[in-house]
């Protein structure tokens, strides 16, 4: 609702649990619904592979579509509210985290959503965080309703959120947490304003650099169900291969069912694939017992090489097509609802601070600080109103800045080149080492609204 800024068919937002529904919303040219028995017959939708997961799982599934800008270039899965209760969650009549796992290894981006005034990490959140493994590059997390905790409490939230999450989510990485208050309403405490800012501004960036990343991400998937598919064939063939042609069949099968963790060790040393690229020992014995191993194929070697040559080969080749297509076509950008109102005008994120204050401001921003800085000035000892870089150095690396950052500064403030810095270019370097020293990054050129007055070129009048 914040991203779309607009209601969707079958929405429902309140402080308690809500959403019963897995809601698909997409972008279509009139408003409506499609419920989940007819969305997996339709060839044009990506969810037809869903009816494996039953009537039950269908009845709670639905895709609203609506005419909007946003869904032009993003679609979003809204997942059921996470229930607590052992007496709710037996009543789903459908395998939850299997349905997440499966939208998992398709979707761009998880966001998982927090209420910094109620943090607790249920048995089923839990359930659902762990169903997301193998999709860790995937994750973001968004500490939602900050606004509503002061400074103080919102620093042990956020130290809670992270050891909760250090506990549920087994990665050595520290996982991205967006801060703030994701609704369209005023701050109820406005301390972290800034910092609510930057931090959708941030997630704003993550959502909008989706798109251009699509087709990566699907050769990606290739590769990775590729690599699967080589090593699962290895197994299977394997297993063909042990069984006896006559008698003991089923004790067979048992024995190589529990010996499945050596069989992997095995193959490993045989073939030499990464120990990563196994599915896991617990689910791979469970499939197997419903499984008739005298019908497994035999290995073809003429198929894995196949498969070899296209991870060595094709892939290299479709990288570059990605490339050159990604170089021709226009950066792909999400627009409309909360995205555009963060792009233009006054409000835009960083509007008026550091290197753009005064943009908009006919005095030179410097000047207000000038006279100070001009104190400083004329203690170096200028000659002919300019004082040397050695001089300049003396006063500059008084700010504890490094080398390589004050080596910017004087590039950026000595307009004219000449190795020297005027009452104007030193009060500018002076005003940019503030920037930097207030948190801010330096412009890559001087902007036009920073040029010291008597180093703008004059206006040339029409003939």
């Amino acid at each position: 609702r914040y991203l779309l800024e607009q209601d969707f068919p079958g929405m429902r937002i309140g402080p308690e649990p809500t959403t019963d529904s897995f809601i698909a919303v997409m972008y279509g040219e009139t408003e409506g619904n499609v419920p989940g028995n007819a969305l997996v017959v339709d060839p044009k939708k990506p969810f037809r592979k869903l009816s494996r997961f039953g009537n039950a799982f269908l009845n709670r599934f639905m895709c609203s579509q609506l005419p909007n800008e946003v869904l032009k270039s993003i679609s979003i899965i809204d997942s059921p509210g996470i229930l607590s209760g052992e007496k709710q969650r037996i009543s789903r009549g459908y395998d939850f985290c299997q349905v997440l796992q499966w939208f998992a290894e398709r979707v761009d981006r998880i966001i998982l959503l927090f209420d910094a005034h109620k943090l607790d990490i249920s048995d089923e959140f839990s359930e659902a965080i762990k169903s997301f493994r193998g999709q860790d590059d995937k994750i973001r997390v968004v500490l939602n309703k900050a606004d509503q905790v002061d400074t103080q409490q919102l620093m042990r939230v956020y130290g809670a959120l992270m050891w909760s999450l250090g506990k549920v989510i087994d990665t050595p990485e520290v996982l991205r947490v967006y801060i703030g208050s994701f609704w369209a309403h005023p701050l109820r405490n406005t301390d972290n304003r800034r910092l609510f800012e930057a931090e959708a501004q941030d997630l704003f960036q993550d959502i909008q650099s989706l798109p251009q990343k699509a087709a990566v991400r699907k050769l990606n998937d290739l590769i990775k169900r590729a690599r699967l598919a080589k090593v699962h064939a290895y197994i299977i063939s394997y297993l063909k291969k042990e069984m006896p042609s006559v008698f003991g069949k089923e004790n067979k099968k048992k024995e190589l069912i529990n010996k499945l963790p050596e069989i992997y060790i095995q193959l490993q040393r045989e073939y030499h694939i990464s120990a990563g690229d196994f599915p896991e020992v617990k689910k791979m014995q469970e499939l197997l017992e419903n499984c008739d191993f005298t019908k497994f194929h035999s290995l073809k070697p003429k198929l894995i090489e196949a498969v070899d040559n296209m991870l060595a080969n094709k892939i290299a080749s479709l990288m570059n097509l990605i490339s050159q297509e990604e170089s021709n076509m226009p950066t792909e950008m999400v627009h409309g609802g909360a995205f555009d109102g963060t792009m233009a005008g006054p409000f835009g994120h960083g509007y008026g601070e550091g290197a753009k204050e005064g943009a908009d401001e006919e005095e030179w921003v410097v000047a207000k600080d000038k006279p100070a800085y001009d104190e400083i000035f004329y203690t170096l000892s200028p000659i002919n109103g300019k004082i040397s870089g050695i001089s300049a150095k003396k006063e500059m690396v008084t700010s504890k800045l490094p080398n390589s950052v004050l080596g910017k500064i004087w590039k950026l403030a000595d307009c004219d080149g000449d190795g020297m810095l005027d009452d104007e270019e030193f009060a500018l370097a002076k005003h940019l080492i503030k920037i930097k020293l207030d948190g801010y990054e330096l412009p890559g050129t001087l902007p036009s609204h920073l040029v010291p007055p008597s180093h703008r070129k004059p206006f040339q009048t029409a003939e």
